[in-house]
């Protein structure tokens, strides 16, 4: 009660029963209106008792802030199309030629082959892109696009050999990231804001798992309910038309970048970029393995119609967080919250082995999720320090690329997991690799709070 007292602000009061008199009892001085003036420690008392609180910040107050800068909201929109037909093109491609030619193995091996083109020539675009600016790298990329796609729809239409399949798969991998190149923008335009820039890498990380929450579903309804080269030729007209009105919004490109002898080499020559990349591998690898654990096990219940409704309650849980985790100030380092994100992603992922049933999968798939975005947010940010300025879309790039490998390796693993140990046993897959990104994370975290750039 004593420290309860002390604690108390100390404000003196006028009591009620000298409001009217001074002293020895005399009337109080009058105005000239006859109200009783005020005395000094009453007028303190009644403006300590009115002064007002501070008025909280709405949540999505940054966001307004955000996409108050000119032209933010047109590039946004622009690429919105194409990041939502890129997450389109996989499922296309398989479904389409599982459905044709009825042979998974095929479409699994030909989605393979343009993988691993896109992983060779995704960095190789982003650095074309710092060097000559994205408006003339990307409508030319995505016209070799459009052919590529165009010779794979009429190859698949007329039964042209397998082989065809293959060279059609390679020329048109060779996609800009609208992604890499939105995240680039948003430095661009917000370069002196960092508050600015954390709003920006979280609402991006909103936007990819929208996108791939929803093109993968497009797809599927397109090929299954139109016919089997629906869902490649609508994304093929959603990249192209996204990808060229993004590059129409000139005012908010960042200017080219020209090579110099401090922004030679490769990106990943940096050491905390590099730990960065191998942590994201293995993050994609959660990702694949995820997916593919969870249609299994949902599955295993009886209750297969539901695995797209129960993915997006993972998806809608690392919307939400993202949404949360940009609106809140930046506190501590970026290393310590990669960290934090990664151990995070590593425990949300245990309850998982002990689902039994839809009704326990369900919420504990919707709080895995929300480990997500946080851990992906302070990832990109810390991509963007560790890249020099004049290489920024091939860094991101280069990260973009590694979550795609991890994604492919995960989803492997994860089916190998499923089809010799059993459905039950799917989600060791995922729990194992979020286990190595916290390993990876943790053993750089040394590297990365060395360097000067991820602070």
């Amino acid at each position: 009660m004593i420290l309860f007292l002390a604690s108390r602000p100390v404000v003196p009061t006028v009591r009620r029963t000298r409001s009217s008199r001074g002293r020895g009892g005399a009337p109080a001085p009058r105005a000239a209106n006859d109200a009783p003036v005020r005395t000094p420690a009453a007028r303190t008392t009644r403006e300590h008792k009115r002064s007002p609180r501070p008025p909280r910040r709405p949540l999505l107050a940054p966001y307004r802030r955000l996409f108050a800068a000119p032209g933010a909201l047109a590039f946004t929109l622009a690429a919105l199309a194409g990041r939502v037909a890129g997450a389109m093109l996989g499922v296309s491609m398989v479904v389409m030629i599982a459905t044709v030619r009825d042979s998974y193995a095929l479409a699994g091996a030909v989605s393979a082959t343009g993988l691993a083109v896109t992983a060779v020539t995704g960095p190789l675009l982003g650095r074309l892109v710092d060097r000559h600016g994205q408006a003339r790298v990307a409508v030319p990329a995505v016209a070799v696009f459009a052919l590529g796609a165009t010779a794979t729809l009429l190859c698949v239409h007329y039964g042209a050999p397998a082989w065809a399949l293959f060279v059609c798969a390679a020329g048109s991998s060779g996609v800009p990231s609208l992604g890499s190149m939105t995240r680039a923008r948003w430095a661009a335009v917000h370069r002196d804001d960092a508050a600015a820039r954390h709003t920006a890498n979280s609402f991006e990380q909103v936007v990819d798992e929208v996108c791939f929450m929803a093109g993968p579903a497009l797809a599927m309804v397109l090929c299954t309910a139109v016919f089997p080269e629906a869902g490649l030729a609508t994304a093929a007209v959603l990249l192209v038309a996204g990808t060229v009105l993004f590059a129409a919004q000139r005012r908010t490109e960042p200017p080219p970048q020209p090579r110099t002898d401090t922004a030679g080499g490769s990106p990943l020559r940096s050491p905390g970029l590099r730990i960065v990349v191998i942590t994201f591998l293995a993050t994609g690898a959660v990702f694949g393995s995820m997916e593919v654990a969870t249609v299994a096990a949902v599955e295993s219940y009886g209750q297969g119609s539901a695995s797209s409704a129960v993915l997006a309650l993972q998806a809608a849980g690392s919307c939400a967080a993202g949404l949360v985790f940009g609106a809140l100030p930046v506190r501590g380092s970026a290393v310590t919250r990669f960290l934090v994100g990664v151990a995070a992603m590593a425990v949300a992922i245990l309850p998982l082995l002990t689902a039994t049933g839809l009704a326990t999968l369900a919420p504990l798939l919707f709080v895995a999720g929300m480990a997500t975005a946080p851990t992906m947010i302070s990832g990109m940010t810390l991509v963007h320090r560790l890249t020099p300025s004049a290489r920024l879309n091939e860094g991101m790039t280069t990260a973009y690329t590694g979550l795609l490998i991890g994604i492919s390796a995960g989803a492997a693993a994860a089916g190998w997991t499923v089809d010799h140990l059993g459905a039950g046993a799917g989600y060791t897959a995922p729990a194992t690799a979020a286990a190595l990104a916290l390993l990876a994370a943790a053993t750089g975290s040394g590297r990365l709070r060395r360097s000067p750039e991820a602070g």
